[in-house]
């Protein structure tokens, strides 16, 4: 009897261990990061800066940051060429991520307007999940250096049809002195990508 009992103890303990053994690994977590513009189209081009060499260059910062081996950062324009707006969300559908984030730079006539803007689709399927997410970026991303605006609901091609949440984040104002110092600085653009990166974590 002794030794039945053992035996059966030692064939749980197997069982147990084969089964924790062979647990299948959590579902990566993919997230698409999407830098405006690129090629032929700057962008928002002023004192020197572009628009288009800013959201690439924050975006590959995301990437290089994230350490988490179930995240995964998925660059759509992984360098200075330009991509038709179909081409990106073509993409983004075959590659069905938890969230595209799309980084633009923004710009105004006024000098005084400053800070970062979201905006989302009005995809009903889609809206509820984008306002939560586009909320926990702003919130993020803002602060000492950039002012927090706000969530808007806006048809541009990639919120319309990307088949997933999905935000666009306007990271401050070239055309304001304060913004532009940070967002066009190394430093700047780390603090940025870190925050980024911390928000979809």
């Amino acid at each position: 009897m002794k030794t039945s009992t053992k035996i059966l103890g030692i064939l749980s303990t197997a069982l147990l261990f084969v089964l924790f053994a062979f647990k299948p690994a959590a579902e990566k977590r993919v997230i698409v990061i999407d830098a405006g513009h690129g090629g032929h189209d700057f962008g928002v081009a002023m004192y020197g800066f572009q628009e288009k060499i800013i959201s690439e260059t924050i975006a590959k910062k995301v990437k290089e940051l994230n350490k988490d081996a179930n995240l995964e950062i998925v660059l759509l324009r992984d360098g200075d060429h330009f991509m038709e707006f179909s081409e990106r969300v073509s993409i983004i559908n075959n590659i069905k991520p938890e969230l595209v984030i799309s980084l633009h730079i923004n710009s105004s006539k006024s000098f005084e307007t400053n800070g970062v803007d979201a905006y989302i689709t009005s995809r009903e399927e889609f809206h509820g999940k984008s306002k939560e997410k586009a909320e926990k970026i702003l919130t993020e991303v803002s602060g000492e250096n950039l002012l927090k605006r706000r969530i808007n609901e806006a048809p541009f091609y990639i919120l319309k049809n990307a088949n997933c949440p999905a935000v666009l984040l306007e990271m401050g104002f070239l055309s304001n002195e304060k913004d532009r110092a940070y967002i066009t600085s190394e430093n700047g653009q780390n603090e940025m990508a870190a925050k980024i990166l911390e928000s979809i974590k």
